[in-house]
This record gives C-alpha cells, sequence and structure tokens, in this order.
C-alpha cells in the first residue's frame, strides 16, 4: 500500500496554496500518494452535481480529457460529474487528485476504490484533512469543498442544480479571488440551473478547455 504523507500548509510547497483560506485553513493534510501532484503543473478543479446527466457526462469527459493535457485536475471523487472527470484524466494519461471527505483509506463512494487505485499509481494523489482512518460524514463532505477550491488555481463547474453542493466551490473559489467558469447547459434540464445562475453572475462561460485556459491566464 502507499504510503501516507503529513504535510502542513507552512513548511510544504505542496499545499502552500491552503494558507490563503486563512482561519480555515487545515493543520495538516495528509497525501496517499504523488505530494508533487499538488504542484507539478497548475490545478483546476472540475465538479458538479452526482445527479448527473449524459450530456453533463459527456461534456465533462471531454472537458477533463483535454485540459489534463496541461493542467493536474481536482475532483472530490464523488459519483456523477467527479468520476467522469477523474476517468477521463486518467484515460488521458493525464494526472488527478482526489480531495476525500474521510480519510484517505476510507475511499468514498467505496465503489470508487479501484478508481483512487489507478490515480495514485499514474503519479496522482488522495488527500484529506482528516486522519487516515477517520469516516466521512456531511460536515466533512461541506468542509471538503474549500480544500478543493484552494488546491485548485480556478473551479469549473459542469453540471448542478441550485442546490447542488458543488456549487460551494465556486462560493469559496470566489472568497479566494480564483476564476469560476461554468458549461451552459440544456434550458429543459434542472441541472442547468445552478450553472446558469453562475453564470449569470459573472462566472467565466466555459465551452473548451481553451476557454478554461484562457480564464487562468
Amino acid at each position: 500500500m502507499t504510503a501516507i504523507q503529513e504535510l502542513t500548509p507552512t513548511t510544504h510547497p505542496a499545499v502552500w496554496a491552503l494558507l490563503a483560506l486563512g482561519d480555515d485553513a487545515p493543520e495538516r493534510l495528509w497525501v496517499r500518494g504523488n505530494a508533487d501532484a499538488l504542484t507539478a503543473r497548475q490545478a483546476v478543479a472540475l465538479t458538479g452535481c452526482r445527479a448527473s446527466t449524459a450530456y453533463g457526462e459527456h461534456v465533462g469527459g471531454e472537458l477533463a480529457a483535454d485540459l489534463a493535457k496541461t493542467h493536474t485536475i481536482v475532483t472530490g471523487g464523488a459519483y456523477g460529474i467527479d468520476a467522469q472527470a477523474a476517468y477521463a484524466t486518467l484515460n488521458s494519461s493525464g494526472t488527478g487528485v482526489i480531495v476525500a471527505a474521510g480519510g484517505v483509506n476510507r475511499v468514498h463512494p467505496q465503489g470508487h476504490r479501484e478508481l483512487a487505485a489507478r490515480i495514485i499509481e499514474t503519479g496522482g494523489a488522495i488527500v484529506s484533512e482528516v486522519e487516515p482512518d477517520e469516516a466521512p460524514n456531511r460536515y466533512r463532505f461541506a468542509r471538503r469543498q474549500r480544500l478543493v477550491a484552494a488546491l485548485s488555481a480556478g473551479s469549473v463547474i459542469v453540471e448542478a442544480g441550485w442546490r447542488s453542493g458543488s456549487l460551494s466551490v465556486a462560493t469559496w473559489a470566489r472568497e479566494l479571488g480564483r476564476p469560476v467558469g461554468a458549461l451552459p447547459d440544456p434550458l429543459t434540464s434542472v441541472t442547468s440551473s445552478g450553472t446558469h445562475q453562475l453564470i449569470r453572475g459573472g462566472a467565466t462561460l466555459i465551452t473548451s478547455a481553451d476557454d478554461v485556459r484562457q480564464m487562468l491566464v
């Protein structure tokens, strides 16, 4: 089993980005896999709803596959858009990072154990602010979103309804002064309301990986 590293934001460059969280920064971060994945290439968060549509999974996967050629892809490792982005990253030989709600020994959902193992095997990492064997809970799922935003140079929401937890990644990114992008979704889909709300609120409209790269300039 891959060794676990315990890093602090004040002493390790891989997690210096967390210092931007100020009082909300974790005291330490546990990392299973390659800690340098957090610093090797500029990271971008790609996330969205768990109850994703075929459309969202298709465009999210295409976006991740292209963007992974030049950037590390950060997700929360959930079902739906997160999983699609992670698998697309792997399939394009990119580097992925999963920010876990529980400890790095407690992959959640359990159906993503193989996904997590593949990310580690290909030079990526699983990271968490809680001890390795801690179980995830509702509070930790919510708190995880600030780490997804803080570890990334920018965040892109692929698909989200009004109450999607992925929208909090965008909220944290904006509080940190990081760019936020969102993909336009079908008007007839309930998963379009959150992303369209972000675009109306000033998020960059994303239609391709090049749009994301331009957003980060």
